[in-house]
């Protein structure tokens, strides 16, 4: 067998490819393996023990009891780390188990592998891993298991006995890896996984090497950057450009060199610029603007009154400029410039650095400072707001999210998980990168999963994860707090108890003003009495703890936190008006 493979290829020991498909997960970088018990995927048990027992490499397998959490868990370790991470599901079922994660996995653009098993086709009796118990057995077969993620992913592959398996995971993990970085599948059946080898040869992940992201046209990006300084309101949008930490460094250098506002995109995702810098506008009227630059955005504003006018200049840039993953987008652009955000904004701010006059210099010290005083007299005026709700009761959500923004420095790590009616953004401080990150896709009840995996990533840095109730109850959180538990991983969850769906009522409200729905009270819009998050928590072996009276807010946040550094999870459910209701 030695001589049919590439002298260069990676040797490890392996006895059957269960032991080799470790192997490469191993060498490709992947420290963790999500898992939610599956009869087929066992492989996976008796290979990670056996290379533990053994002193190999392996990942450490991370028991989750629900696979939509396993799969957050995953982005939230991938997006921290900025490595690799896997899950392992139960065939079909585990896989749509995954849930709305298939979707937050598409639009995270995280390196993430799924893998799931797949039941076994051999004839009973005829093979250990054949048909031999259990109708289930049976009826686990689907016509095409991968079509249940398919166009959610960036490749999907079965294993095959004719496969080379420890290559397949090397592969896998180089397409998730490589830019645009985003999420693979792959579909494991017990006959292969319990097929005999002798040893495993393969090309691990850095032999394969993993793409890299693109430089910009030079032209593209000396036009950009002439557009800015000739600007009169140059501005900025950013949304996923802080997936990669060394931009908002780069971005701020770029953004003070011309004097650029800075704006969030409505779909948020990473920290792209540090939110106590003066330049960062937040929201804007663009249609002020009369040069645009959309940096790693998929939807860079909403329609209405405040887009971008007829005369605004705009670029957009990213790994897809043309976003093809979306099948109807109608938003402008003047250019569109294939590049990463990191090599696209060093690229921009050299070709400006050669044209900066004099007099350049001293317009754009004249609109830095204006921007600096708007931004600074709209931020203390949001702080006053909230201060002015400090008694109200039931608690005022911005009353609440001012509270988070004093509860956390600069080294925690947010994961939020709530709607933009609740602005927490504006009450926060986070100015570190890969200190923020926002929900990257539509699916709520990504926040408890994330924040499992945040932790892991970050061991010693205060994990908070905040959430509305309704996406908390998505989120499968009991397993993501008993996972936290067990693996000693603990975060703390506040939940924005308003017992609503904003889908059932201001948002009904606005489609059907004064109609049937809003005169009948919204039915299917509440929740309400709610469940009991604090005992649920207690259940699960994290602290829980249920607070109405405004004026115990702050403490209450602080004994949550004092609980987590203690080593213990925690659930601080905070009660909120319900929307358009008197309470």
């Amino acid at each position: 067998m030695s001589n049919v493979y590439p002298s260069w290829w990676t040797e490890a020991p392996a006895d059957d490819a269960g032991d080799a498909i470790i192997a490469a997960m191993a060498r490709g970088g992947i420290e963790y393996l999500f898992f939610t018990s599956g009869s087929e995927i066992g492989f996976y048990q008796e290979a990670i023990s056996k290379a533990h027992a053994l002193g190999r490499p392996a990942p450490k397998l991370i028991t989750v009891n629900h696979e939509h959490a396993g799969l957050n868990a995953a982005l939230g370790y991938a997006a921290v780390s900025g490595k690799p991470a896997a899950t392992a599901v139960h065939v079909d079922t585990g896989t749509l188990h995954n849930g709305g994660g298939i979707h937050t996995a598409m639009q995270a653009c995280l390196p993430v592998l799924l893998t799931a098993g797949f039941p076994p086709t051999s004839y009973p009796g005829s093979s250990p891993a054949g048909r031999n118990s259990g109708a289930h057995l049976w009826l686990q077969q689907s016509f095409d298991q991968h079509a249940i993620v398919r166009q959610y992913m960036k490749w999907d592959h079965r294993l095959q006995l004719s496969d080379n398996p420890a290559l397949m995971v090397s592969r896998a993990i180089q397409v998730a890896s490589s830019a645009p970085s985003g999420p693979v599948y792959m579909s494991i059946p017990p006959e292969v996984s319990m097929q005999k080898v002798a040893g495993a040869k393969f090309p691990d992940l850095a032999q394969l090497g993993v793409g890299r992201e693109p430089a910009p046209d030079a032209a593209g990006a000396k036009e950009i950057a002439e557009r800015l300084l000739r600007a009169q309101n140059p501005v900025v949008i950013v949304s996923g450009s802080g997936r990669i930490p060394e931009t908002v460094p780069a971005l701020v250098e770029l953004a003070e060199l011309l004097g650029l506002s800075v704006v969030h995109a409505p779909q948020r995702g990473y920290l792209c610029f540090p939110m106590d810098h003066p330049l960062l506008v937040g929201t804007m009227d663009l249609s002020k603007a009369d040069a645009i630059l959309s940096l790693q955005n998929e939807i860079p504003w909403l329609p209405g009154p405040g887009e971008p006018g007829a005369n605004s200049w705009i670029a957009t840039v990213g790994l897809d400029s043309a976003t093809s993953k979306i099948p109807t987008l109608e938003f402008q652009s003047n250019l569109r410039l294939t590049g990463g955000s990191l090599n696209t904004i060093r690229a921009i701010a050299e070709a400006a650095r050669g044209m900066i006059s004099a007099a350049d210099k001293s317009r754009i010290a004249e609109r830095t400072q204006r921007i600096g005083k708007e931004t600074s007299a709209k931020r203390e005026a949001f702080f006053k707001a909230a201060q002015a709700k400090s008694a109200s009761n039931p608690i005022d959500p911005s009353w609440l999210g001012y509270q988070i923004g004093q509860l956390v420095d600069d080294s925690a790590i947010i994961i939020d998980d709530t709607l933009p009616h609740n602005r927490l953004q504006e009450y926060l401080h986070c100015n570190r990168p890969g200190s923020y990150f926002f929900n990257p896709g539509s699916s709520g009840g990504w926040a408890a999963g994330a924040a499992l995996g945040a932790k892991l990533a970050a061991p010693k840095r205060d994990v908070v994860a905040v959430s509305g109730d309704g996406f908390y109850m998505f989120s499968n959180a009991a397993p993501a707090l008993w996972t936290a538990a067990h693996h000693g991983a603990p975060y703390l969850m506040i939940v924005y108890q308003n017992r609503s769906y904003i889908t059932g009522t201001a948002r009904i409200q606005k489609m059907y003003p004064e109609g049937y729905a809003q005169k009948s009270d919204f039915p299917g819009g509440y929740f309400d009495p709610p469940m009991d998050f604090a005992k649920e928590a207690e259940g699960a072996g994290a602290y829980g703890e249920n607070v109405r009276d405004p004026a115990d807010l702050a403490a209450a946040l602080r004994r949550g936190l004092e609980q987590v550094r203690k080593g213990k999870p925690a659930v601080i459910s905070v009660w909120l008006p319900r929307l358009l209701h008197k309470d």
